[in-house]
C-alpha cells in the first residue's frame, strides 16, 4: 500500500503551501492522477483520512481527476488514448509508441474556507 507513503507527501507539500500562505484550514485538495501511476483512488482516499488526523486538514477531502493514458506513434505520428491498456496504435497497428500523459501524480491546488 504505497499510497499511505504518496498521502503523506501529499499532506508535506500542502502543509508547506498552507504555510506560505497564511492558511489555517483546508476543505478539500484536487489532483490529477494518470491511470499508470499505479494508484488506487479508493486506498489513496483512505490514507488520507489517516495522515491528516489531527493536523488542519482533517476532514478535508480528496477531489481526483482520472487522466487516460494518451500515447503517440512513433510509425504514422497518430496521436490516440489507450484504451484497455492495449498499447497498439489503432491506425497503423504498430507497437512503437511514446506515452505522452498517463502517468501523473499533480496536486491541482487546494481549496480553504476562506474563498
Amino acid at each position: 500500500m504505497h499510497e499511505l507513503s504518496i498521502a503523506q507527501s501529499i499532506l508535506d507539500i500542502i502543509t508547506e503551501e498552507m504555510r506560505r500562505h497564511h492558511v489555517e484550514r483546508i476543505v478539500s485538495v484536487r489532483l490529477k492522477i494518470g491511470e499508470m501511476s499505479a494508484v488506487v483512488p479508493e486506498s489513496l482516499t483512505f490514507c488520507w483520512s489517516i495522515v491528516t488526523k489531527d493536523t488542519p486538514a482533517e476532514g478535508s477531502r480528496l477531489d481526483i481527476v482520472s487522466l487516460p493514458i494518451e500515447a503517440r506513434c512513433l510509425a504514422c505520428d497518430s496521436v490516440f488514448f489507450v484504451q484497455n491498456y492495449v498499447y497498439v496504435c489503432p491506425k497503423c497497428g504498430s507497437g512503437d509508441l511514446a506515452i505522452l500523459s498517463g502517468k501523473e501524480l499533480q496536486i491541482q491546488d487546494f481549496e480553504t474556507p476562506d474563498f
